[in-house]
């Protein structure tokens, strides 16, 4: 079985990209619990050029790693065989010109919570009605195999932003992307709901399809 590792510690990440994979023949864990902290410098322009500088920061820790002879917590010995994944994903907001975009974690810094991102974003479109709140989120997805070669997807979805947050599913920006598809914010949406149109999801199953084949010409 092949052992997948995320670029990431946020574990409701871990989560959903753990339901989206469950039908593959491998096991995902996050770098964490691999035993890797390596130092992400996420200085990219972009949600592709961020998901890559993850994952190549990963593929370095991991070749270090194994180059010193460690070991995760558990006593295991994560191989070069090893594939990493990582996403960069946001919110981008029309009428803010695409913002906070590559910079929604860091939107009004890193501790702020997002309860007070989302008062803001609302409060910047008051008087805005329908299209006028046009946003969607995005999401780049990067794969690097063991060779070193490297694979981005893209998976995008539409909405408004609602004048108030509404749902406790999901997380981060959630409760303020409305689907009118679906007339519900991708906080109210069930897991499988979410993961069905989510931009994680459709970038996820497109990476899904290259793994099926990867893995089908790896045995």
């Amino acid at each position: 079985m092949k052992t997948i590792i995320l670029a990431t510690g946020n574990q409701n990440k871990a989560g959903e990209i753990r339901e989206i994979l469950s039908d593959l023949d491998v096991r995902v864990v996050t770098m964490r619990e691999a035993g890797l902290d390596p130092e992400i410098v996420e200085d990219g322009d972009s949600f592709e050029a961020n998901a890559l500088i993850k994952v190549r920061a990963v593929r370095r820790a991991l070749a270090e790693q194994a180059a010193c002879g460690s070991a995760a917590p558990g006593g295991e010995d994560f191989g070069a065989d090893c594939l990493v994944l990582a996403d960069d994903s946001g919110l981008e907001v029309a009428a803010l010109g695409g913002a906070p975009g590559i910079y929604s974690a860091r939107f009004m810094g890193e501790t702020t919570g997002y309860a007070v991102k989302m008062a803001e974003i609302i409060r910047r479109l008051k008087g805005k009605r329908g299209a006028e709140r046009a946003a969607d989120f995005r999401c780049a997805m990067a794969l690097s195999l063991p060779d070193g070669s490297e694979t981005v997807t893209i998976g995008r979805v539409d909405g408004v932003i609602a004048f108030e947050p509404a749902g406790r599913g999901g997380f981060g920006y959630d409760p303020i992307l409305y689907v009118p598809e679906l007339g519900m914010t991708t906080a109210q949406m069930t897991p499988a709901q979410k993961n069905a149109i989510s931009h994680r999801g459709k970038a996820l199953r497109m990476t899904e399809i290259f793994l099926r084949n990867y893995l089908r010409e790896d045995r």
